[in-house]
């Protein structure tokens, strides 16, 4: 299973709101160059995933996007289907009844074995991606990374959040 670009991008982009003061926002242009990505591909991405309810998107010159709930509220699964939508990734076109000589119809009543193995093995996949949330991903990396993941994320914030709280640690 393949997931586009825009599903790592997406993840990266909550992770670093979730370290927002209350009110702050970043902007579509500070998180795409925060992360190296381009703007206009992830703007289509933070716009979903505000379409989603998972992203608050506030309007303005000074605006720009914030965490819509709390980070452990915050599924991997939420983000994927924001991003890449509800369908399973593999979609059974049932090929089984094509080409020359086929069986007879009657052989297809049962769902196709194929099909059922996927669908299977996608509901484990989903399942695993419901119970990571957000919270859980920010702790992780071991401390010196972390400490270098906090102190990076500091430095942009100080440069690039926008409506921070009076009196919030960041200003």
């Amino acid at each position: 299973m393949k997931l586009g670009d825009g599903v790592e991008q997406a993840i990266h982009c909550v992770l670093l709101l979730s370290g927002l003061s209350e009110s702050g926002v970043l902007s579509a242009a500070a998180l795409a160059e925060f992360h190296g990505v381009s703007p206009s591909y992830l703007l289509k991405h933070l716009q979903a995933m505000a379409g989603a309810g998972l992203l608050e998107s506030v309007p303005g010159p000074k605006g720009g996007y914030r965490l819509a709930k709390a980070a452990d509220k915050i599924t991997l699964l939420d983000i994927v289907v924001a991003v890449e939508g509800p369908q399973p990734a593999f979609r059974c076109a049932e090929i089984r009844q094509r080409g020359p000589n086929p069986v007879a119809q009657h052989f297809f009543k049962a769902p196709c074995a194929v099909n059922a193995a996927m669908l299977k093995a996608e509901k484990a996949y989903r399942a695993e991606l419901k119970n990571v949330t957000v919270a859980d991903l920010g702790g992780r990396g071991g401390a010196d990374l972390g400490k270098a993941i906090t102190a990076r994320s500091c430095a942009f914030f100080d440069l690039h959040e926008r409506n921070r709280s009076p009196g919030s640690p960041k200003e």
